[in-house]
C-alpha cells in the first residue's frame, strides 16, 4: 500500500518576502520579457535564494499568477477610480492610453497563449473588467448612445481599448504613423458622444 503523499508547505500569502518575489518578477517580465522570468533571475532580482522563490510558488504557473492578480488588483483599482469620476467615459480612454502598465499586460496577453492556466485567468478577468466599464458607460451616456448612430457601450469600451492598446504596441516598435490622428479622432468623436462635463478635463 502507497504511503500517503506528504503535503508540500507553502509560504505565506501575507509574507513580505513572497511580496517581493512577486514585485521582482513582474520587474523581470515587464524589463526582459516572459520568457527570462526563470527561478534564477527572479532570485537574483529579488536578492533571495533560488530556494525561497520555490518554497513560495512550487511551480512557474503559481509565480506567474499570482504577478497577473496583482497587476490586476492594481488595474481595478485604476479602473474604479476613472468610472468613479465626473466623465468615466474619457477617464477609460485615459486608463487605456496609460502605458504605465500596458508594457506588463501586453507580455501576459502573449504569455495566455502558451499557458492555459493564465489564458483563463486573463479572459475571466477581461470579462469581468468589460461588464463593470458596460454599467459606467450605460449609467453616463446610455440614453444619448439609443439615438445615435453610436456603438453600443460594449463595443465602445473594447473600441476604447484596442485603440489604446494599439497606440503602445506600435508606438514601442517605433511605429507613430497615424497615432496623433487616431488619438485625436477619439477626443472629438467623444467630444460628441458625450461632451465633458462643466469642471471636468
Amino acid at each position: 500500500m502507497n504511503a500517503p503523499a506528504i503535503k508540500r508547505r507553502i509560504g505565506a500569502e501575507s509574507s513580505e518576502t513572497r511580496a517581493l518575489i512577486v514585485t521582482a518578477t513582474a520587474e523581470v517580465i515587464r524589463d526582459e520579457g516572459y520568457a527570462a522570468a526563470s527561478t534564477r533571475r527572479v532570485a537574483l532580482r529579488a536578492g533571495l535564494k533560488p530556494s525561497l522563490v520555490h518554497y513560495y510558488f512550487p511551480t512557474t504557473d503559481d509565480l506567474l499568477l499570482a504577478v497577473f492578480e496583482a497587476g490586476a488588483a492594481q488595474s481595478d483599482a485604476m479602473i474604479e477610480a476613472a468610472l468613479a469620476g465626473a466623465d468615466p467615459v474619457r477617464g477609460l480612454w485615459r486608463f487605456f492610453t496609460d502605458s504605465s502598465r500596458t508594457a506588463l499586460s501586453v507580455e501576459f496577453l502573449a504569455l495566455a497563449i502558451r499557458r492555459p492556466a493564465i489564458r483563463a485567468k486573463v479572459a475571466a478577468h477581461s470579462e469581468a473588467m468589460r461588464a463593470r466599464q458596460v454599467k459606467a458607460i450605460k449609467r453616463a451616456i446610455g440614453e444619448r448612445i439609443a439615438g445615435t448612430d453610436s456603438p453600443p457601450p460594449a463595443a465602445l469600451s473594447l473600441i476604447l481599448a484596442g485603440i489604446g492598446r494599439a497606440l503602445f504596441t506600435e508606438g514601442a516598435l517605433g511605429v507613430s504613423a497615424g497615432h496623433v490622428e487616431a488619438s485625436a479622432w477619439v477626443e472629438q468623436w467623444l467630444d460628441r458622444l458625450c461632451p465633458a462635463p462643466d469642471g471636468a478635463d
